[in-house]
């Protein structure tokens, strides 16, 4: 049994080393060699020493249970060994190699010394029955790890191994590590995309369910981003390049999936701990129970108490939390992945629980983000003046509301640019526009610059640009946003979880008023600047308030940094979002910060259900097994259904709603 060669921690650890540079399964032609025919090593075939033994075993007990016909002792000790060799020969071998580095205590050694000790009484049938069903136990719970490698090695089947690049105007297909940036490449109906660019055909539809978790279609118009993994549903399509295959976002959030696997939980860590001290422990119980009832005990049999030592240390064996426990974060951080969740590994699945304040900011959180200009109102120029002015400076920005002004200006001829352009945090921005010095931003923006405006500007609710041009008040233009249609669901199920919400924006505070009276959010905060969030958020925790902060993880950084766990969202279209954020929520949808908050308390109850269901039994039967109630068939029975049982509690998180 290959995987018995394998500590466990290895198995596992294994999993965050699935992929350590995407690239490297693609080879040329002349590289790839024919496939290996290999045997599934969870199989049955690849385990025919498990069966063999069994067979025997079964056989053995039929004769002596069944027909009543014992066998001599040379008999049965001969046939018994080849059956406890066919079992145990790679746990012995495992133990010899371990015992000679000086490693004594741990799992394999425990059950040699207890199989051992058995056929020493004379208990052959019991020896064969503890390491047979031990390497069953084995058996599933390398099944168990496997199946985890597998769930994770699926995410990169969504990654094609070929694109069609069109060259020199005919197409040919390639490698995707192949394509340049700037290339064009073609996408067929039913095609993954392979590649991140941005769409050239006039639109396209595509289904976007192994990114986000979405399963509606997404239709991208001309000038969108397209990104890697995207299925192609209607139409040929074209998409100009953008990223190389290595920097596309389907490739950063493999990279981030795997690194979370390599994270462990504070859970986790101390069942590592608790392992290593458990062990030596349980030996040294173990041979006291066998020796120190020599000193108390008047009828003294060496082979009750011996026995019973050997009870002991088979029912004491930590598999169970140590394979199962991990398995649960893993599980975990799979069942986010499905549901377009990604968190950076299983410790922050831990914080998510214990989260009681939810903060928020409000453009691209609770609201689209998608600003439209709604008026344009100009003070001694011209209305479509002041846009192409205006929109020369917001040309360097890439804050939603600048988009929205340039896009209202639309695609025309101009070439009007802004030069020594500063973004002055806060407030907006600063340039020169054809020799002239321009600010355009919100009303704190020309209060700094000691500029006078109509009183009627503090009264407008929507979100206001002002414009000043030479020092002199110019105009304004009013911008609206939309609340994301499952934000007043997303606020309810909150505050179902005990959980406070807080808004907080740099628009202005009628703005965030309107907005968190519409959705239900308990606090909103307006005018802030990004100090101001952090002071806020700072408050709440000197309140010792359990913080999640959602926002788009780059301008918010300092925020981020300061919460107990910061959550991006709609990561997909920010690599820094992807950098720097614990969570990221791969659509925009404020519903998915309570599926994360779930999925964090779902795998929490898991673990530690299957910490107490261990511990419990296990406890049990150390006290049945010392004091001579339980015997090695009892304790390797429990031992195994235990771990099989904590297993499957763990496996079965990745079929659990949310």
């Amino acid at each position: 049994m290959a995987d018995t060669n394998k500590d466990k921690s290895l198995q596992l650890d294994e999993l965050s080393k699935i992929t350590d540079n995407p690239s490297d399964q693609y080879q040329t032609t002349s590289d790839v060699q024919p496939p290996k025919v290999e045997v599934d090593k969870d199989s049955l075939r690849a385990h025919w020493d498990l069966l063999l033994s069994f067979v025997i075993l079964t056989i053995i007990l039929v004769l002596e249970y069944g027909f009543r016909i014992e066998l001599s002792k040379p008999v049965g000790l001969t046939i018994n060994l080849v059956a406890y060799l066919l079992a145990g020969r790679e746990v012995l071998a495992l133990a010899f190699r371990k015992s000679k580095r000086g490693d004594v205590f741990n799992e394999f050694v425990l059950m040699s010394v207890a199989t051992i000790g058995a056929f020493a009484i004379g208990e052959f049938e019991e020896g064969v029955a503890v390491m047979l069903f031990y390497q069953i136990g084995e058996w599933f719970q390398s099944a168990a790890v496997n199946r985890a490698k597998r769930n994770i090695k699926a995410l990169l089947d969504i990654r094609p191994d070929e694109v069609t690049v069109v060259r020199n105007n005919n197409t040919q297909v390639v490698n995707p590590s192949q394509v340049s940036i700037g290339e064009t490449i073609e996408i067929k109906p039913g095609e993954k995309v392979a590649l991140d660019g941005e769409l050239i055909s006039e639109n396209a539809s595509f289904n976007t369910a192994a990114l986000t978790g979405e399963s509606r279609p997404d239709t991208k118009y001309k000038g969108e981003q397209v990104l890697a993994g995207m299925i192609n549903l209607n139409t040929v399509s074209q998409v100009k390049v953008t990223s190389a295959f290595k920097d596309s976002k389907l490739s950063r959030i493999l990279e981030m999936v795997q690194d979370a696997t390599a994270r462990k939980s504070q859970t986790q860590l101390f069942i590592s701990r608790f392992a290593k001290v458990y062990t030596p422990i349980v030996f040294f119980l173990a041979l006291a129970v066998c020796v120190v009832p020599y000193f108390i005990v008047d009828n003294y049999v060496f082979y009750t108490w011996f026995y019973r030592a050997l009870v002991f240390l088979v029912i004491s064996c930590p598999c169970a939390l140590v394979v199962s426990i991990p398995l649960g974060y893993f599980g975990g951080i799979g069942l986010a992945s499905r549901n377009g969740i990604l968190f950076k590994g299983g410790n922050f699945l831990d914080v998510m629980t214990k989260v009681d304040t939810v903060v928020m900011d409000k453009t691209g959180t609770l609201t689209k983000g998608v600003f439209k200009v709604q008026k344009v109102v100009g003070s001694g120029i011209d209305e479509k003046e002041l846009v192409r002015i205006t929109a020369a400076l917001e040309r360097n920005s890439t804050h939603p509301v600048g988009k929205a002004v340039v896009d209202y200006a639309g695609n025309t001829e101009d070439n009007t640019k802004a030069t020594n352009v500063e973004e002055i945090a806060g407030h907006g921005l600063k340039g020169t526009v054809e020799g002239k010095e321009v600010l355009a931003g919100n009303l704190k923006l020309l209060k700094r610059f000691n500029i006078s405006y109509p009183s009627e500007a503090e009264n407008i609710v929507d979100t206001i640009v002002v414009v000043a041009i030479n020092n002199k008040y110019a105009g304004y233009i009013t911008i609206a946003d939309e609340v994301k249609e499952d934000a007043v669901q997303a606020i309810k199920a909150m505050h179902d979880l005990n959980i406070k919400t807080v808004m907080l924006s740099g628009d202005k505070q009628k703005v965030v008023d309107q907005v968190a009276k519409a959705i239900g959010i308990d606090n909103g905060y307006g005018d802030l600047l990004p100090e101001g969030k952090v002071e806020k958020v700072q408050q709440l925790k000197n309140e010792g308030r359990h913080i999640a902060f959602v926002g788009d993880g780059v301008n918010d950084a300092p925020v981020v940094a300061l919460a107990d766990a910061g959550i991006a969202m709609g990561g997909l279209g920010s690599d820094a979002t992807i950098e720097t954020a614990d969570v990221v929520i791969q659509n925009d949808q404020p519903s998915k910060i309570v599926s994360a908050i779930r999925v964090g308390k779902i795998t929490r109850n898991i673990v530690w259900q299957n910490i107490f269901l261990a511990m419990g039994v296990k406890i049990v039967v150390l006290i049945l097994g010392a004091g001579g109630v339980a015997n090695l068939w009892e304790a390797v029975i429990a031992d195994v259904g235990v771990a099989l049982l904590a297993i499957l509690n763990a496996v079965r998180i990745q079929k659990i709603k949310v």
